[in-house]
C-alpha cells in the first residue's frame, strides 16, 4: 500500500510506516521460521494445513495500550482482544488485537461479536481492509508483555491436559486499516510451529 493510499483517521499525524519484514539483530535465519513471520495472507488459513485449528479468548475488553500500541495507534486506552489459537488441540499461537476504544464503536465494531471465531475471517473478508507490512522479532526475555503472555499460556496448556511446554519466543506484528481506524495485530509462535512447513 503506498503513502497515498493509507488511510487517515487522525487529523494531521503521520503513523510511522514499518519497514517489511524488519528482523531483530539475532535474525531469522532458519528457513522455515521466516517462512512463518513473513507469510502474507492469513496465519489461520496457514494453521489449518496443519490440522484443526480452535481459538480461545483469554481476554477481551478496555484496558492500557502497551507502549509500542500506544506509538501505533496513538491512544493510551483501547479495546483488547488475547486469543491462543491451537491446532488438534495443541496451542500454536498467542495473538493480540489492539484499536482505539471509539474504533469498536464504529469500523471494527464487528471484534465485539467474534467470540471464539479467528480474526482473520474479519481482516481477510472485507476488500476495504488494508494492511501495512509485517515486522517481527524475538520476544524480550523480561519484557512486561512476556510476563501477561506466559502467564496465558501456561494457563491454557493446564487446561489443555499439558503439564509443560515452551511459550512463544517470535513475534510479528502488523496494522490493518479500515475506514481510517488502525487496527494493530501481534502473534507469537510457539515454537513447534515455526520448525513446520508452511507454503510461500
Amino acid at each position: 500500500m503506498s503513502h497515498h493510499d493509507r488511510p487517515s483517521g487522525f487529523g494531521h499525524r503521520q503513523v510511522r510506516r514499518p519497514h517489511a519484514s524488519r528482523v531483530s539483530r539475532a535474525g531469522a535465519t532458519r528457513p522455515s521460521l521466516k517462512a512463518w513471520l513473513t507469510a502474507p495472507g492469513s496465519l489461520t488459513a496457514r494453521l489449518r494445513e496443519h490440522g484443526t485449528v480452535t481459538v480461545q479468548v483469554v481476554f477481551q475488553g478496555s484496558a492500557k495500550l502497551w507502549r509500542q500500541e500506544r506509538e501505533v495507534i496513538r491512544t493510551t486506552q483501547g479495546h483488547v482482544r488475547e486469543v491462543i489459537l491451537s491446532v488438534n488441540g495443541q496451542p500454536a499461537v498467542w495473538a493480540r488485537s489492539s484499536t482505539p476504544s471509539r474504533a469498536v464503536k464504529g469500523p471494527w465494531r464487528a471484534i465485539k461479536g467474534l467470540g471464539a471465531r479467528p480474526l482473520a475471517e474479519l481482516l481477510f473478508s472485507h476488500r476495504q481492509v488494508r494492511r501495512e507490512p509485517l515486522t517481527h522479532q524475538r520476544i524480550q526475555r523480561h519484557a512486561s508483555q512476556r510476563q501477561r503472555m506466559d502467564r496465558q499460556w501456561r494457563r491454557h496448556l493446564g487446561l489443555a491436559g499439558i503439564t509443560h511446554g515452551p511459550t512463544p519466543d517470535w513475534i510479528r506484528r502488523s496494522v490493518f486499516w479500515h475506514r481510517g481506524a488502525p487496527l494493530q495485530v501481534q502473534e507469537a509462535f510457539a515454537p513447534w510451529v515455526t520448525r513446520s512447513k508452511t507454503r510461500r
